[in-house]
């Protein structure tokens, strides 16, 4: 049996990873879709994810329940442990991802697929203020990191996220499935 992917979607906040992720689940449900552990407050809308503490964070980590973990804007996320029985048993697992991580990651999963998302500054800044979770400094520090490089060396498939969500995860589903297309 192959091993499964881990499918690491990433792009600058506001892109609409969460709205591609969910697109994706309904159109390819063989896909696991890994609900991320995070020391954000509960029930800020966007992604399903485990809300925690930090002591609790650092509890979970120290006890190795993570496959991976990393800390940006201010916060530690986690992918639970369990994504690699998943993996292992074939399946392929959809995870909201940080382009800061992607290294770690490349060495964590050897299967590892990334998907790129991308939007123009007009339609992420948009986004950021319809969200409303972030200040105005805040919104213009995530529009700043929104052109991060991504490291060499990874298979990475790049998305366009500008126009119709059915029409990016039409795309999206071809570019992950292309023997299915």
């Amino acid at each position: 049996m192959t091993a499964g992917r881990l499918i690491a979607v990433v792009g600058p906040s506001g892109v609409g990873k969460d709205s591609v992720m969910g697109g994706l689940v309904v159109a390819m449900p063989h896909l696991y879709l890994v609900r991320r552990v995070i020391t954000r407050a509960p029930d800020l809308g966007g992604e399903d994810y485990v809300a925690v503490s930090v002591s609790e964070f650092e509890a979970m980590a120290g006890d190795g329940r993570f496959a991976i973990h990393w800390h940006a804007h201010g916060l530690c996320y986690g992918v639970p442990a369990l994504v690699q029985h998943h993996l292992k048993n074939g399946t392929d697992c959809l995870v909201n991802f940080s382009r800061k991580a992607l290294a770690q990651a490349s060495e964590t999963f050897p299967r590892l697929v990334v998907l790129n998302i991308t939007a123009r500054p007009e339609t992420l800044a948009e986004r950021l203020a319809a969200r409303g979770r972030e200040t105005d400094d805040e919104i213009a520090e995530r529009l700043a990191q929104a052109e991060t490089r991504l490291p060499d060396d990874l298979h990475v498939i790049h998305l366009s996220n500008d126009g119709p969500l059915s029409h990016t995860v039409a795309q999206a589903t071809r570019l992950l499935q292309p023997e299915r297309a």
